[in-house]
């Protein structure tokens, strides 16, 4: 396995980072550019924050693991983990690894002939909790853990642990020296967490034992009280530390699903909770309105729906003469004054909060399944991108927040991080004309002759299949995902109707490795890839894309409900079924059969296939080109399924249908998108500043198995060539740190070019916070800094200040 854990999430709209918050906002222009935002957090000098007090800081559950380095570590895990033990580099505000003083001096390459050579100088001062001190010890136990030779300890990650040859002691006991087999571009990211030897020297300690708790830790903070029944962790000041103190006596991560968040802070169980937009729009009303739950501008909350028409009847129905129904509908009032007056209380209490607002380390994207069926044809894939207003989608979505609404231009950094530069020109910007024209030289047309109904799926997908085998081990819902997880898939060795070339979809490389054919007019020759990092391995067969479920009821709009409206209007006038094209209405459903020409007594034939034109719809091989999108339902989601609306109505303008499938939270992730059943789906992942390790298997180019199978990794568009992989791994061993970058940059346009996926926007973070609470909030891009959080001190009365 060489997947990071931390890094490798497929998160939904309301997902958590499981990953120390990278980047942050506000680089310069010579190191990737303007960044789109900063962080919102009050910051603040240590010497205005006061010594003590509590922080209740909401998590989305109590974590199942405290060793990170396990698959079912998550966000609550890497949150105690970057508070209670050693994190040799940190992100700064730009999104780069920075030594962090409080374990190292410093920490450079001092050889690279023959071998690279790391020297890490400790902090003198850096001492675990039992009082011993932070060394070479630690480092070895930790490196034999996780280097992937002793299959005893249960790892989810080994990504450049396995490079390591040797780790001994250096001219004193505070010098560590790594020797590397493999150069190795992202050293920093080794060590961070550092656990004690403790943990890792035997597969017992590491599998087990810190599970549920650490027992030896060496941060601002030591784990306090765990208590699973509150849905508490407390995190309390570490006596032995010693760096600058910790400001709050003691950190209490608490367990709050979002949906119910607004209530926690109201009840005052909670002083810090990132939110949804709709949390944030329930504290900005409050404020707006003092408290009301009715302001000047327009009414909101439980009952301001209520017409006076419905009020009325209730009313009379409530003191009417049937006493059964009156007694129903004097409980619904009730509960319904009670539901009224708990809102207005809870939007009283939701003054005392403001709202945080940055943008997450993570983008959404576009993700296109180009395994079977249309999408696996590059053409079409490219298409679909160049339909896309990507600047339009971010807007939806960023704009009502007053956050920058700039779409993503890298798959592989953000705007800030050195690594960031946008190479989308590689595919090419918003143009109908360019998408047209790549849709017919892939062979679809409109006016074309169909065979099948509009619902129809074109390719293989339209065939009955069956799901493939869960095992129970991919990741599902909100902000969950295993690193390490490889999908295994069964391969037809079909691309729409079309026989599987010999080189993955989109691998169209000559001698030199360029690309040749299928490019945008008068772009660069590139290769590409795709997608999603999970945590440890995992394999679980795949079967092909499923035939799609019928047209929600909500598409009225589409030709296929115009369709079927024309159908059952000729069936009731007593018409033959089969529609009269005029040219303005879609295709008609094909094999159906009127009553009236069947006769009495006999069997009705097996209806057969009647051609008809597609008109507005693009047609190929007698099959429309409608493709399932795939969403998910659940609360926290709205903004996904708005932007994937409107991406299905500027495919609509292509000819192209969507058929926009809503599946629940639990199911998307695991049913769906690591299953491989869709064709496309909105979902977001997080950023790293160590792409050439943390993103290769996001866009590794899938493998045949040894049974024939698929090895896709975290590739869950299955997109992707050898040059991008030559590329990444080219990239992993350049100790250049330049030239190093130059390579992703270059794998990225070759990304961009194969249109697996397309970066929309960076999601947006939303932190609802008390306003005296200082050094916390929407961190953006940067890594808190525990030991400065805490309740800024009460300004000084005026005559205090004259008495000084």
């Amino acid at each position: 396995m060489t997947q990071r854990r931390r890094r490798s999430l497929a998160l939904l709209t309301s997902g958590v980072l499981a990953l120390p918050l990278l980047a942050g906002c506000g680089a310069g222009e010579d190191d990737g550019g303007p960044a789109a935002a900063g962080q919102d957090i009050a910051t603040t000098t240590r010497d205005r924050v006061v010594d003590g007090g509590v922080l209740r800081w909401a998590v989305d559950n109590l974590p199942n693991t405290l060793n990170t380095f396990q698959a079912d570590a998550d966000a609550a895990t890497g949150r105690i983990a970057g508070a209670v033990l050693p994190q040799l580099f940190v992100m700064d505000a730009k999104g780069r690894p920075v030594v962090n003083p409080d374990y190292l001096e410093k920490a450079e390459v001092t050889e690279r002939e023959p071998k690279q050579v790391v020297l890490y100088k400790l902090n003198q001062q850096a001492v675990w909790s039992d009082g011993r001190e932070i060394g070479a010890a630690d480092f070895v136990a930790q490196w034999r853990a996780l280097n992937g030779k002793d299959s005893a300890y249960w790892t989810a990650r080994n990504a450049g642990y396995e490079r390591i040859e040797k780790i001994e002691r250096g001219k004193t006991d505070l010098e560590v020296k790594v020797t590397f087999a493999k150069p190795y571009a992202d050293w920093r990211s080794l060590f961070s967490p550092l656990y004690p030897k403790q943990v890792t020297g035997t597969p017992e300690a590491f599998n087990e034992g810190a599970r549920g708790a650490l027992k030896v830790t060496a941060g601002p903070f030591n784990l306090g009280a765990v208590d699973k029944k509150a849905g508490t962790v407390a995190l309390t000041r570490n006596a032995r530390w010693w760096g600058r103190p910790a400001k709050l006596d003691t950190l209490v991560l608490t367990a709050v699903p979002r949906a119910e968040r607004p209530a926690a802070l109201a009840a005052g169980r909670l002083d810090m909770a990132e939110i949804d937009r709709a949390g944030a729009d329930r504290i900005a009303l409050a404020l707006r309105d003092g408290g009301r739950a009715s302001g000047a501008k327009g009414a909101h909350g439980p009952g301001t729906s209520v017409t006076a028409a419905q009020a009325t009847q209730s009313w009379a129905v409530a003191y009417g003469q049937d006493e059964s129904k009156a007694a129903a509908e004097q409980e619904t009032r009730r509960k319904d004054a009670e539901a009224v007056r708990k809102y207005a209380d809870e939007q009283v209490a939701l003054r005392t909060f403001t709202v945080r607002k940055s943008l997450e380390p993570a983008y959404t994207q576009l993700a296109m399944n180009g395994s079977s069926g249309p999408l696996a044809d590059e053409r079409v894939r490219r298409a679909v991108a160049r339909a896309l207003d990507r600047k339009a989608l971010a807007e939806i979505v960023l704009k009502p927040l007053g956050l920058p609404a700039k779409p993503v231009g890298s798959h592989l950094a953000l705007a800030g991080q050195r690594a960031y530069a946008d190479n989308s020109d590689a595919l090419g910007g918003q143009d109908t004309r360019a998408a047209q024209a790549l849709l017919a030289d892939a062979g679809w047309r409109q006016d074309g002759k169909l065979t099948a109904p509009l619902g129809t799926k074109a390719g293989p997908e339209s065939d009955k299949t069956t799901p493939g085998q869960d095992d129970g081990k991919t990741p599902s819902g909100p902000g969950t995902g295993n690193d390490g997880l490889y999908i295994v898939g069964q391969d037809d060795g079909k691309a729409g109707d079309a026989k599987a070339p010999a080189r993955a979809p989109g691998d169209h490389e000559d001698a030199d490795g360029e690309h040749e054919e299928g490019l945008p007019e008068g772009r660069l020759p590139h290769g590409g890839v795709v997608d999603a990092d999970a945590p440890d391995a995992r394999t679980g067969r795949l079967s092909p894309v499923l035939a799609p479920a019928p047209f929600a009821a909500a598409q009225e709009e589409t030709l296929l409900d115009q369709a079927q409206a024309q159908a059952r209007a000729q069936e009731e006038a007593g018409t033959e079924d089969q529609a009269q094209d005029d040219g303005k209405r879609g295709p008609t459903l094909d094999g159906e059969e009127s009553e009236d020409d069947k006769e009495p007594g006999k069997a009705s034939p097996a209806p057969a296939k009647q051609a008809h034109t597609s008109g507005s719809v693009l047609a190929k091989d007698g099959k429309p080109l409608t493709l399932r999108f795939v969403l998910p339902s659940g609360p926290g989601s709205e903004a996904l399924r708005a932007v994937g609306e409107r991406i299905s109505q500027m495919l609509r303008k292509l000819g192209v249908n969507t058929e926009l499938t809503k599946v629940a939270d639990e199911s998307f992730f695991k049913d769906h998108i690591a299953s491989g059943q869709y064709d496309l789906a909105l979902y977001s992942w997080p950023a790293t500043a160590y792409p050439a390790t943390d993103a290769r298997p996001i866009f590794a180019k899938p493998e045949p198995a040894a049974d024939g199978s698929l090895l896709v990794e975290q590739n869950y568009t299955r997109v992707g060539t050898d040059h991008i992989d030559q590329l990444f791994d080219q990239a992993v061993g350049e100790l250049d740190e330049d030239q190093s970058r130059e390579l992703m940059r270059k794998a990225d346009a070759r990304i961009w070019a194969a249109a697996g996926s397309v970066p929309l926007y960076q999601r947006p973070e939303l932190v609802a916070v008390k306003p005296n609470l200082v050094n916390a909030g929407a961190f953006g891009l940067g890594a808190p800094r525990f030991q400065d959080i805490g309740w800024k001190k009460a300004a000084p009365a005026k005559g205090d200040e004259k008495k000084k």
